[in-house]
């Protein structure tokens, strides 16, 4: 038998697995004519358009000098053609080296802080 208990969510879970001696047996040949190899994943490449939209985001806070979050957020959504992208890049901006994040009055205003 197996038992698996934790929670999924906020449900608790406590699952039990009866298996047979034929059950053991199948699993076990099942795995051993396996190929399975355990390698780490290589990261994927960015693609060339990712990174030119990722210069294009510097190149508007370098411009601007600061800018607004909400001001900024516009420009990356016109830039990318969705909020869903503007939002990951204001956060991959707000995690830079070349922008520093300060809380402003109304909404935090991002300025460029030079390097490159």
């Amino acid at each position: 038998m197996i038992r698996i208990t934790g929670t999924i969510g906020q449900w608790p879970i406590d699952l039990n697995i009866d298996m047979g001696e034929g059950d053991w047996a199948q699993l076990k040949a099942a795995l051993d004519n396996s190929q399975v190899v355990a390698t780490p994943a290589a990261p994927e490449p960015r693609p060339a358009a990712t990174d030119a939209v990722w210069q294009n985001a510097l190149a508007l806070v370098k411009a601007s000098g600061q800018i607004s979050g909400p001001a900024l957020f516009e420009q990356l959504e016109g830039l990318t053609g969705n909020a869903a992208a503007g939002k990951r890049l204001l956060v991959r901006l707000r995690h830079c080296d070349q922008v520093q994040v300060v809380s402003g009055a109304d909404a935090p205003l991002y300025t460029w802080a030079g390097g490159q």
